[in-house]
C-alpha cells in the first residue's frame, strides 16, 4: 500500500491502528525500519511489512515530547545542584568483612 519509502524524522499515522509515530531511523542495509511512538515504546518495521501499512503522513504533533518531559514529582530533580561532596559512597556501606570479596576473620 505504501508508494513512498519512510522518510527518517517523519510522522505518519497508522490509518489501522490508530497510532501516531515518527521514523527515527531505516537501516537500508537490514532493510528495516525504527519507529517511535508518542508514549516513547520503539518498534521495528521490515520493508515487506512497512509497504503493507496503511499510513499517511502527518504534521509533527504538539505534544510530542510529553512522554519524555519530567513528571511534578520530578521535576524537583531539575533545580538541585549536585557536588562530588553530595554523592553516597558505596563503599561506606560495604560491611568490613566482604571488601574485595575476602572474609576478615
Amino acid at each position: 500500500m505504501q508508494t513512498t519509502p519512510p522518510r527518517v524524522g517523519a510522522w505518519y499515522k497508522d490509518l489501522a491502528a490508530g497510532s501516531v509515530f515518527e521514523v527515527v531511523a531505516v537501516d537500508e542495509r537490514f532493510s528495516t525500519i525504527e519507529t517511535q511512538l508518542l508514549d516513547g515504546a520503539l518498534a521495528e518495521y521490515d520493508m515487506d511489512t512497512w509497504d503493507e501499512l496503511s499510513t499517511i503522513e502527518v504534521d509533527e504533533p504538539e505534544d510530542w515530547r510529553s512522554a519524555f518531559s519530567l513528571s511534578d514529582e520530578d521535576s524537583h530533580f531539575a533545580d538541585e545542584t549536585y557536588t562530588p561532596e553530595s554523592y553516597l559512597d558505596p563503599t561506606d556501606f560495604m560491611e568490613p568483612e566482604y571488601i574485595n570479596g575476602l572474609i576478615d576473620d
